[in-house]
């Protein structure tokens, strides 16, 4: 159990060799917290059966489960769906950042993404990636068959960040891609002008869609923890400058907290979720976000 339940956390995550170990791994850990956890509302049953309700036809009945629990179970098709969810993962420059000792953020947004596809497609529900940096760079459609992990992981694999970034331009082109109602879950650090990036979002709920962000920084991004002096690199132009970070370190911060609030207040005010993590957070936190989403969507 304690072997599962540490595959939560982003180091242990990127030492493992392939996609579709770590997002398995994590979402078996993940499954294990819940089942340890004293947080209720949660749902940690993940089947690819329901009970049989009055008017189903018995031809569907699991005689197997039957067998073994007395009670009927009905196997779950894919036009039975509960939720297609969408995972739109931001590849572009600013992702390649990782401080030391931490993952990049785009290796905890793919990793996370992966898990997440994982964890949707196993409780039946429809499961979709979009990757982006100026523009939609790919896009599969949801689909609920489990198989389809495969291409959604293999296509993670493949990935790498781009040399550009435009969100606000992006997100709106996916908006206009993706077509039945559903959940958005958008994978980024943000970084654009915040107000376009609200009006980027607010595309999405004006096609009725339920969205999460998940706000991924790394952690000096946040604190500005880097030392004495130290050597500052743009991730797009290559543009080097050298500075003492104590000197700026308190503006900084506040016009990060700033850029952050901005964002999640403007979220708010169009009923999008907004979870906020860094690198060095375990994927848990945000799994819970989109199972508290996932719950209320269902009512």
């Amino acid at each position: 159990m304690e072997s599962l339940v540490r595959y939560l956390d982003p180091e242990t995550v990127a030492r493992l060799g392939s996609m579709e170990l770590r997002a398995r791994l994590v979402v078996e850990g993940f499954i294990t917290g819940l089942h340890r956890s004293p947080f209720h509302g949660f749902s940690a049953e993940f089947s690819e059966h329901r009970q049989y309700r009055p008017g189903d036809e018995l031809k569907h009945i699991d005689w197997r489960i039957y067998g073994r629990s007395n009670r009927y179970y009905v196997k779950q098709y894919e036009d039975e769906t509960n939720l297609r969810c969408t995972i739109a993962v931001d590849v572009s420059a600013s992702m390649k950042y990782a401080s030391t000792g931490h993952v990049s953020k785009f290796t905890y947004a793919t990793s996370l993404a992966a898990a997440l596809s994982y964890l949707v497609l196993r409780q039946r529900d429809a499961a979709g990636l979009a990757l982006y940096d100026t523009d939609v760079r790919t896009y599969l459609p949801a689909r609920s068959k489990m198989s389809y992990v495969q291409e959604v992981l293999r296509t993670l694999e493949e990935a790498i960040p781009s040399e550009g970034t435009r969100t606000a331009q992006a997100l709106h082109r996916l908006a206009e891609r993706i077509g039945r109602r559903g959940l958005v879950v958008i994978i980024s650090d943000l970084f654009d002008d915040p107000e376009s990036v609200i009006q980027a979002l607010r595309h999405f709920r004006h096609d009725r869609h339920d969205v999460l962000v998940i706000h991924v920084l790394d952690p000096r991004e946040v604190d500005f923890d880097f030392g004495s002096a130290a050597v500052f690199k743009d991730m797009e132009s290559g543009e080097e400058m050298t500075t003492q970070p104590v000197h700026v370190k308190r503006s900084y911060r506040m016009a990060v907290e700033q850029f952050c609030d901005e964002i999640k207040r403007g979220c708010f005010a169009q009923n999008i979720d907004y979870a906020r993590v860094t690198t060095d957070k375990p994927f848990d936190i945000a799994l819970k976000e989109y199972l508290t989403i996932r719950n209320r969507i269902r009512g």
